[in-house]
């Protein structure tokens, strides 16, 4: 019989492992969280229980993005007295347009006893049926009773039942319970999510919407609490049109596409950047990146070197190229001698990340630094004068030339050399996104490089950063914390090594790298309450 000395069993076991693929590591998991839904999960959830007809009106208090993500941002924000207020008036608004006459068949599963009175089965049956997909979880009996009776008071005082069933949604629709998601570790296993707050975050990260009635029964049964239950609700997320929506919520957010809500652009300067090619702007860069990685199912690394797209006419005026449907959406493709290629060259990236009448290669050099590979640059110093690098009178034709004068302020040139040799690149753009074959009459130098990898123009740039593995480590620690609502907790390193390890052998497939996060333990894995106490659950950077 062949022996087996402690090193040859543990050459063995190395072998093994690499054969079958590397093994999840054990996640000591961060605390559980309650943050506030985005106004995109709000109205996406109004939309899934209710219908996509129903009105949404009003104004949302905004988030601050925190560790590159407003998912983030939202497990530290709360709800100011006037938010509230118009949290209460939307709430209104919603009610009533589900109870009107003509959403009432469709959306009350009961018929009172008398339109003029309460009546408590059909209130009590209504209540609970939404609420449940409302709060993500079964009402209990208290929730449920409280709701009832101010339908019932109400419906008695108005002499009309669904006037007080619109009293007792509205309370749903202002809870804390819908308004904040609120997860919970299990009862039988404190080192884990409960069922119903696993739910919640796979159904946000694959739809970003609330779980559906589907998904609640699967937590209700315990089904996801097996490995087999879990992974069959990932597949049926991830098989469901609005995976593609999903998947736009988190690029929305990685990208920081929500700042087109504040863009501006000099029209005298810009004219054919009008507020439709903005819009479409934004939704362009999101086609674009589906069509690539879902539709295509491509390694993720070409979102940097793709020349496809999509063109609007609209867009079609700033790229100075023909648009195919005059009203619509067409397929595009840059030739292979312009220099666009990547969506870091979409007018999404190069118009957002300049100023409103000129281009910016300190902003586009830092959006790509801290959107695109997660390396934060610093603030600049405060005491900075600004005159010197911005003068209307300076004889230098070109930003290279005027750039120049960081690298002779101390303050200033560490950063700048981080930042202004990644926008150069991109400087045959102006601030509008439009291209250019020089600036004041003198030659654009577009060459450059970044972390070591030189460049001749942005389409060099590109191939840079799909070649850069800083570019696939940052999408797979955004997408984890985007996933668990948080910031990486302390000793989830080897998770999200893990996690980058398996996104390189299934080929940068950034489907499977969801599937890989969505089905992981560690998505769900609480710290112990101990841990908690002490404050070992602290954010860990990531940069």
């Amino acid at each position: 019989m062949m022996k087996f000395t402690r090193f040859a069993f543990t050459a063995f076991a190395l072998l093994s492992l690499s054969a079958c693929g590397e093994a999840e590591p054990d996640a000591v998991g961060g605390p559980p969280t309650m943050r506030r839904l985005t106004e995109a999960q709000y109205r996406n959830t109004i939309a899934d229980v209710f219908g996509a007809h129903i009105v949404v009106a009003g104004r949302f208090d905004p988030l601050v993005r925190t560790d590159g993500l407003l998912a983030v941002g939202a497990s530290r924000a709360s709800i100011t007295p006037s938010a509230f207020e118009r949290y209460a008036a939307m709430a209104r608004s919603i009610a009533v347009q589900v109870v009107d006459e003509q959403n009432r068949a469709m959306l009350v599963p009961c018929t009172p006893s008398s339109a003029q009175a309460a009546d408590e089965a059909c209130a009590k049956a209504f209540l609970s049926k939404v609420g449940r997909l409302l709060y993500r979880r079964a009402l209990s009996d208290d929730e449920l009773s409280v709701q009832v009776k101010i339908a019932g008071a109400a419906a008695d005082t108005r002499k009309d039942f669904y006037a007080g069933l619109s009293y007792g949604l509205q309370g749903l629709l202002q809870s804390p319970d819908f308004l904040f998601v609120t997860e919970n570790a299990d009862a039988a296993d404190s080192k884990t999510l409960d069922a119903f707050s696993k739910a919640t975050r796979l159904s946000f990260l694959l739809w970003n919407s609330s779980p559906d009635d589907e998904l609640l029964k699967a937590a209700e049964s315990g089904a996801l609490n097996s490995e087999q239950g879990l992974k069959a609700h990932v597949d049926r997320l991830m098989a469901s049109p609005r995976f593609k929506g999903g998947v736009r919520a988190f690029f929305t957010d990685m990208l920081a596409l929500d700042d087109f809500a504040t863009l501006e652009k000099d029209t005298v300067i810009y004219p054919a950047f009008s507020l439709a090619a903005a819009d479409d702007a934004k939704e362009q860069v999101l086609r674009t990146i589906n069509d690539v990685l879902i539709t295509k199912d491509a390694d993720y690394r070409q979102l940097f070197t793709t020349r496809s797209t999509y063109m609007t006419s609209a867009l079609g005026l700033v790229y100075r190229v023909p648009a195919t449907v005059p009203n619509g959406w067409s397929k595009f493709e840059f030739p292979e001698d312009d220099p666009r290629a990547g969506i870091q060259t979409l007018l999404s990236f190069v118009a957002l990340h300049s100023h409103p009448g000129k281009s910016s290669p300190t902003l586009r050099g830092k959006a790509v630094r801290e959107l695109l590979l997660c390396q934060k640059v610093p603030d600049p110093p405060g005491d900075v004068d600004f005159s010197q690098f911005n003068d209307p009178n300076s004889p230098n034709k070109t930003a290279r030339d005027r750039l120049t004068a960081h690298s002779t302020v101390a303050a200033c040139a560490g950063c700048h050399k981080l930042m202004d040799p990644i926008g150069l690149a991109m400087e045959k753009f102006d601030g509008a996104g439009q291209l250019r074959a020089d600036e004041n009459g003198a030659v654009i130098d577009t060459s450059g490089e970044i972390n070591g990898m030189p460049f001749a123009d942005a389409k060099g740039l590109g191939a840079a950063l799909s070649q850069d593995p800083a570019a696939t480590s940052c999408v797979v620690s955004r997408a984890f914390a985007y996933a668990a609502g948080r910031a990486l907790a302390r000793g989830e390193r080897d998770v999200v090594s893990y996690l980058e390890n398996k996104f390189a052998d299934d080929g940068y497939r950034f489907a499977d790298l969801l599937r890989t996060i969505a089905t992981s333990k560690a998505l769900y894995a609480v710290s112990p309450p101990q841990a908690r106490a002490a404050g070992l659950a602290n954010k860990e950077p990531t940069s």
